[in-house]
């Protein structure tokens, strides 16, 4: 029998629109923590919107961490997120899967077998970077003290191209280090290997080798480096090590070029730290440091946590973390085994090329790097260019098709050359690359047609991101 609901004008707020509802008519709380709880649907929608401006993370050619991630690899990120990382005893099988990330990566660096060599996930690279240095601080602590060298008479210091990434200007504030930095120049685009000993004493913890300068892409000649060092170290009180900072090109170059001699199978490298979210092919969020043998690892530096039923050592810096990126270092281990980085790399080496000679056919950028390393392309306005607009104005023009493209001056020495860097990543297909190709191409025309007004003060410094 039909009848009238006696609940007919009860209203459900389930049953609103999302933009019917009434959070939607107003602004949503911003700096103050909202009186009311929202349906989680809004919630999600209203922040969904705050974003619609930003730009696209596949097009950011600024920035060298992943932007891409298969299907199965983000499942398993999500369904992983609640496990921490360094609760060893809870989470064993994800300590062993740590484990292996460990020795697979141990391996891939050429770490000598008969060694016990000893590692660890981090964050990022940039706390891998701080172990490295604090690992050399503390030994040589140790070894000066034992030369008969007073460690506090004068501030120990670290030896690094000029072109170094921000973590290791920090490494040296926090831990009170003296940073001397080997200058750049138009003949050293990397650390100028026969004045590296300039800066080196007794007091030196370590030289930083950097294995892919953000700046540029270049490497530093780390084999060089090396000899160097072991002429040095025949007749010094204390021995200098290298910390190699491989943070883009750990997980590249021993797929792109075996034989570059860079890692372990130096003498003095102790101790590597990469990305595992650049070119390791991960989302932000996950870091690597092996040391070639606990002995360069001070046991102080090592604190021990319960694990199945017994203690395992943890050296990281951060402490409670989730695990699902060493997860999903494993996932890409196993996904693509040495052959796939290789065709992932390749690829990426291969449009890197095509976008290099694009710039070159237009006549007015001097390539600094083409991506024959990694691939990173660097370049700046040759000075016979005769154009009226600067890399600000073609970053802007290049912006309006999506493409975020940093602008900035070179380190001390090299500050008055202004450069653009894109970053290619395993995402950008070569299809994408014709697109970008063409856009520079209609951003110059545009701009030789347009009449650029300057400011009244030119632009300068830093535009986008450059780590």
């Amino acid at each position: 029998m039909l009848h009238k609901r006696e609940n007919q004008n009860e209203k459900s707020s389930y049953l609103s629109p999302v933009f019917g509802s009434s959070a939607s008519a107003k602004d949503i709380p911003k700096y103050k923590l909202p009186e009311e709880p929202m349906e989680a649907r809004i919630a999600y929608r209203l922040i969904k919107d705050e974003l619609l401006d930003e730009g696209s993370a596949r097009q950011n050619l600024a920035t060298f961490c992943q932007t891409y991630m298969e299907d199965e690899a983000v499942k398993l990120l999500g369904e992983t997120l609640e496990k921490n990382a360094i609760d060893k005893s809870e989470y064993s099988r994800t300590a062993e899967i740590e484990n292996r990330c460990v020795n697979i990566i141990a391996d891939l660096w050429h770490a000598p077998a008969q060694q016990v060599y000893i590692g660890t996930s981090t964050v990022g690279s940039s706390e891998a970077c701080m172990l490295g240095g604090m690992a050399m601080k503390f030994r040589w602590r140790h070894l000066a003290s034992s030369a008969g060298i007073d460690p506090v008479t004068k501030k120990p210091n670290l030896v690094i191209s000029s072109g170094y990434q921000v973590c290791w200007e920090k490494f040296c504030v926090y831990w009170d280090i003296e940073m001397r930095q080997v200058p750049m120049d138009n003949e050293h685009m990397s650390i100028n290997i026969d004045e590296v000993l300039d800066y080196v004493d007794e007091y030196t913890i370590g030289v930083v080798g950097i294995l892919g300068i953000t700046y540029t892409g270049r490497y530093d000649d780390i084999k060089a480096l090396d000899q160097k060092l072991s002429e040095y170290n025949k007749n010094a009180k204390v021995p200098v090590p290298i910390h190699v900072d491989a943070a883009s090109g750990g997980f590249y170059t021993p797929f792109m070029e075996p034989d570059l001699e860079w890692d372990f199978c130096l003498d003095n490298v102790v101790s590597i730290n990469a990305s595992g979210h650049k070119y390791g092919l991960v989302y932000p969020g996950i870091g690597w440091i092996i040391w070639k043998n606990t002995k360069y690892l001070p046991q102080e530096l090592v604190f021990n946590v319960s694990y199945l039923g017994g203690e395992m050592g943890t050296m990281a810096i951060n402490f409670s973390r989730s695990a699902s990126q060493i997860l999903g270092q494993y996932y890409n281990f196993l996904r693509f085994g040495f052959d796939g980085y290789r065709r992932i790399h390749q690829k990426t080496h291969d449009v890197a090329l095509y976008i290099a000679e694009a710039l070159k056919q237009t006549g007015l950028f001097n390539v600094i790097s083409d991506g024959a390393s990694l691939p990173v392309i660097c370049y700046g306005l040759k000075e016979d260019a005769k154009v009226s607009w600067t890399l600000y104005d073609l970053a802007d023009r290049l912006q309006m098709k999506g493409w975020q493209v940093p602008t900035y001056p070179m380190p001390i020495n090299l500050q008055n050359l202004i450069v653009q860097r894109y970053v290619l990543r395993a995402d950008l297909s070569m299809n994408m690359a014709c697109e970008l190709a063409e856009d520079l191409r209609q951003a110059i025309a545009k701009l030789d047609e347009s009449r650029v007004i300057a400011g009244k003060k030119p632009k300068t410094g830093i535009q986008g991101f450059t780590h």
